[in-house]
């Protein structure tokens, strides 16, 4: 439960660790904070981190049940998918350059709305942030098992956990530098898998090149598309993970922006287009959305029949680190940043706040990021439905808190700084809100229900705070001392 506890003293001026090495672009000491993580990511650095976020072979561990719950038009959903995400990353690049600081959307909707909203964001998307390492770990764990059935699950997340939370603690710029050696890794088993794939379509394996997996008129139906959605959406998160290093960002604060937006475009094309393949690989569709995938192999699956074992084993291990290595580690550090925001704006224990006087992180939000992965791992390991639980919590609390990112952009900018740029601060908010609005709305009934009740546990925690005078408050632009950075902010970004 957040506490309230006095000012840390790392949101005053002159104390804690020396300042970062390169000018801090933004002015985040507008705001009455010190400039404490390292500024040394660039916008390639900010590209990849997104990417490797978003995990470029991310279909591969949920193709079957995308198939099945598209009818067979995974592709379709996923072009839906990256559309509406598209309108969620440019409503992040217009909040990033607004308030270029950590904590992503708690950040933007209790600056630009109003700091109790922003509380209840960051409580959301913690279903997001804090789950999802538990939920990597654990599907590279089943993966990893299925290769050497002689390690147990729980074994395997227990190692994940361990290697990514050392590479964490050793500082972002160690972070950056797995994060592309891996990448690489990812694309030349994607760009395999497509060539072998494509070559095995032409000479006849599968069922031949047609448009079923855009459009197929016998299942379409956009209940059922934007339902698939719900599940596809899953492969995108990770985009957003980029406005968490907006303190770490060493270039101008378009560069969030930016970053985001192009890995976003980036990764829904090779989604596209690997699933696209795979569906046609697909030797009886009809039996895949009958009976889905409950052994999660759909893909590994289409694989053998292009090219057979060799390529279903590469791609199982390919999911197996980028899941439980790559797409976890970074996955990791950007729940450790939305903690540490959270905690120096004191709605949640100060000790989370503590920054290493050297490796320049949140080396007390890491920590705790890796314990309630390690837990979550475990236990969900146990379950039968340990993977389908944590998935549908993971989208529901990212898309809820997306629908609040757009509201924010409208207020912001629109109602607050009477903007009259009309397409990005009015339309496509509102489109971004309208599509997002009806795939939650179309998504697991169980995720539902599990969802309000975290954002209920969460309003009653807000409510406790309000009734023992200890209502969230934000640092107003321009408080040169910790003590008017405890004022509600209602206004605007220099």
């Amino acid at each position: 439960m957040p506490l309230q506890s006095p000012p840390h003293p790392l949101a005053r001026h002159g104390e804690g660790p020396p300042m970062a090495d390169t000018p801090a672009p933004q002015g985040i000491e507008s705001y009455g904070y010190r400039q404490e993580l390292r500024r040394s990511l660039t916008f390639t650095d900010l590209l990849v981190y997104g990417l490797v976020f978003m995990v470029p072979i991310a279909p591969f561990g949920i193709f079957g049940s995308v198939f099945q719950g598209s009818g067979g038009m995974v592709a379709l959903a996923y072009v839906l998918g990256m559309v509406a995400m598209a309108f969620t990353a440019l409503s992040y690049a217009q909040m990033s350059r607004a308030f270029p600081m950590a904590g992503s959307v708690y950040t933007y909707a209790g600056r630009g709305i109003g700091a109790p909203v922003g509380f209840l964001s960051g409580w959301m998307i913690l279903l997001d942030y804090v789950l999802v390492p538990g939920l990597l770990y654990l599907i590279a764990g089943v993966a990893m098992n299925s290769l050497v059935p002689s390690v147990p699950v729980w074994l395997w997340v227990v190692g994940f956990v361990l290697l990514n939370t050392a590479v964490n603690y050793l500082g972002i710029e160690t972070t950056a530098k797995v994060n592309k050696a891996v990448l690489v890794g990812e694309l030349v088993v994607l760009a395999l898998f497509v060539v072998v794939g494509v070559a095995a379509l032409a000479d006849g394996k599968g069922r031949g090149f047609d448009f079923t997996p855009l459009y197929d008129g016998h299942t379409f139906s956009w209940s059922l598309v934007f339902g698939a959605v719900s599940i596809a959406v899953l492969s995108f998160l990770g985009f957003d993970g980029i406005s968490t290093l907006a303190e770490e960002n060493r270039d101008s604060a378009r560069a969030i922006g930016r970053s985001m937006v192009a890995a976003l475009l980036l990764a829904g094309t090779l989604f596209i287009v690997q699933t696209w393949v795979a569906s046609l690989l697909v030797t009886d569709p009809a039996a895949l959305v009958a009976d889905g995938d409950p052994d999660g192999t759909a893909f590994y699956d289409a694989a053998r029949t292009a090219a057979g074992g060799w390529l279903a084993t590469l791609t199982a291990a390919a999911t197996a680190v980028a899941w439980g290595f790559a797409n976890s580690l970074v996955a990791q550090a950007a729940t450790s940043r939305l903690l540490f925001a959270m905690a120096r704006d004191r709605q949640l224990p100060s000790f989370l706040a503590k920054v290493h006087p050297r490796r320049r992180v949140p080396v007390n939000a890491t920590l705790l990021t890796a314990g309630v992965s390690l837990a979550l791992g475990l236990y969900m390991s146990s379950r039968d439905d340990g993977i389908t639980l944590l998935s549908t919590l993971v989208n529901f609390g990212a898309l809820t808190t997306f629908l609040v990112l757009h509201v924010a952009v409208v207020v912001h900018y629109l109602v607050r700084n009477r903007s009259r740029d009309y397409w990005r601060h009015l339309a496509a908010p509102v489109l971004g809100f309208a599509i997002l609005a009806y795939v939650v709305v179309n998504a697991n009934i169980a995720a539902q229900r599990l969802g309000f009740v975290w954002l209920l546990v969460g309003a009653v925690v807000l409510t406790g705070l309000v009734v023992t005078g200890r209502t969230p408050k934000l640092s107003v632009a321009g408080a040169p001392t910790a003590e008017n950075a405890t004022e509600n902010t209602t206004e605007e970004t220099p």
